[in-house]
């Protein structure tokens, strides 16, 4: 089923203008650069700094459970290291492919923005889809590890915002 998702998108989904953009998009996820920027640009403003440490601690959490301790033990090979004969748009990572931490971290910061009742979510889950989905395009994790990588985030969002609640002494201040 995975190879069949990942073969349509190859077959039926492909365009010059999606080859051009989705690598673009893809590396807006980059070791989640894009979402620490934005955790510690929130960090900065006094108004916003509760809401930029919920974004960090979910990015933290995510870090440890995906990168940490997931990904050596799901040691799931890529798709694009079993069919080989793919056209890479990128260059072919070298760490285990389940669950995606583009995808995990991607959803982790717009998790913990939606639960931290951010207006800032839908445009940050909307980039958390593009980039989950420029993963697929690019052949470089099959659906379920993106699928994985998503539900992580979203767990590492609410444990962020969670935590930081109770490390402040709030009680049942999350959606």
């Amino acid at each position: 089923m995975d190879f069949a998702v990942l073969d349509f998108i190859q077959s039926h989904l492909r365009t010059g203008v999606g080859d051009y953009l989705m690598p673009l998009i893809s590396r807006l996820g980059d070791k989640g650069f894009i979402w620490i920027a934005a955790a510690l640009l929130l960090v900065l403003f006094p108004r916003t700094r509760r809401l930029g440490v919920a974004v960090a601690a979910a990015l933290a959490i995510e870090i440890f459970l995906c990168s940490g301790l997931i990904k050596p033990l799901a040691a799931r090979i890529r798709p694009c290291d079993i069919n080989t004969g793919i056209q890479m748009l990128v260059a072919r990572p070298t760490d285990y492919s389940f669950p995606s931490g583009h995808t995990a971290a991607s959803f982790a910061a717009a998790s913990a923005l939606y639960f931290r009742r951010s207006r800032w979510w839908l445009p940050a889950g909307l980039l958390a889809a593009l980039i989950a989905l420029s993963r697929l395009y690019l052949y470089v994790h099959f659906p379920t590890d993106v699928l994985g990588g998503a539900a992580l985030g979203i767990l590492s969002g609410w444990l962020g915002v969670r935590l930081t609640d109770l490390a402040a002494g709030r009680k049942n201040n999350i959606r």
